[in-house]
């Protein structure tokens, strides 16, 4: 006899947010609860299809009680807990997160920063301008630190790698948000092609040994891609458009579709401009994929423009 174990459903946990009282299901993190309170708040390393990474720190929030502000995409509601997201001290600590992220990457790619940067008063000039590119980052070895001038804002800006037909690698957007490294290891796809080399600001992501993308263990998933969230991973075409001016997401069209590589179902959205697809994702919603593709549904879409 086979016993079927019901699930029952979560008990209400009731919190103030913000002055509001808010009933969210048990287990729920107080970024759920912002969410379902139509609250807005600034997240970077969170992914909706991966674990809390609490790399960025601009979703911090204060609890009453707690020592520290706490990361709210990981944090989870407690009966009678006192959430406040908009104090003179998180305003403070997440200007000064921006401020810091934006004086050492190029953030240009990065959706909605400009309105948070706004909203919290981040200025990230004021550490000046920044430093020249550097084009030697995979050859730094842990501890190797150059003294700083004092003239310029430290950067991770180098030159974009472009190596490959399907993707670039352009590292100097990327703030070390560890999601691709996730998506490419255990939570997703297990290929472990990418990780992270160095130490401190020298910290990178990088392929075994620096190879070369084509020589890694790289199967061109995109699923990095996927969770990317400063544009520091980008289709090949998406990065084209880009360089010659062309790119224009208010112009285009989504549809979503079946992969008709295999029987497996997978759900395509392709982004249509000008009557050519310039890249394919996936909805994270979708129970077949997650967001997740393989090399065929996310890039093998090359021959619908054979002309």
């Amino acid at each position: 006899m086979t016993i079927v174990e019901i699930g029952l459903p979560k008990r209400l946990v009731e919190l103030t947010l913000d002055g509001e009282s808010v009933r969210v299901p048990e287990g729920a993190t107080i970024l759920d609860a912002c969410t379902a309170k139509g609250k807005s708040i600034p997240t970077l390393c969170y992914g909706d299809t991966l674990r809390p990474a609490n790399a960025c720190r601009v979703c911090m929030v204060e609890v009453e009680g707690s020592r520290t502000l706490v990361p709210s995409c990981s944090r989870k509601v407690e009966p009678g807990m006192v959430v406040r997201t908009d104090s003179e001290r998180t305003t403070h600590s997440r200007k000064l997160v921006l401020e810091l992220l934006g004086s050492a990457t190029d953030l240009s790619t990065t959706p909605h920063v400009d309105e948070w940067m706004s909203a919290c008063g981040a200025d990230p000039s004021r550490f000046g301008p920044p430093a020249p590119p550097s084009t030697d980052r995979d050859d730094r070895r842990p501890g190797e630190h150059e003294e700083p001038d004092g003239q310029t804002a430290a950067t991770v800006r180098q030159p974009t790698k472009v190596d490959n037909p399907l993707y670039v690698r352009d590292l100097g957007k990327c703030i070390m948000c560890y999601k691709c490294v996730d998506a490419c290891g255990d939570q997703w796809q297990n290929t472990f092609a990418i990780s992270v080399a160095g130490r401190g600001f020298d910290s990178r992501i990088s392929t075994e040994f620096s190879t070369p993308l084509p020589e890694s263990a790289c199967v061109y998933c995109g699923n990095c891609i996927e969770v990317c969230p400063t544009g520091a991973l980008s289709f090949k075409r998406e990065h084209d458009k880009r360089e010659d001016g062309t790119w224009d997401e208010e112009a285009q069209t989504q549809t979503t579709t079946i992969c008709t590589f295999c029987g497996v179902g997978c759900n395509l959205t392709l982004h249509v401009q000008d009557n050519e697809i310039v890249k394919v994702t996936s909805p994270h919603e979708s129970t077949v994929t997650h967001g997740n593709l393989c090399i065929k549904g996310r890039f093998g879409w090359q021959h619908v423009q054979n002309r």
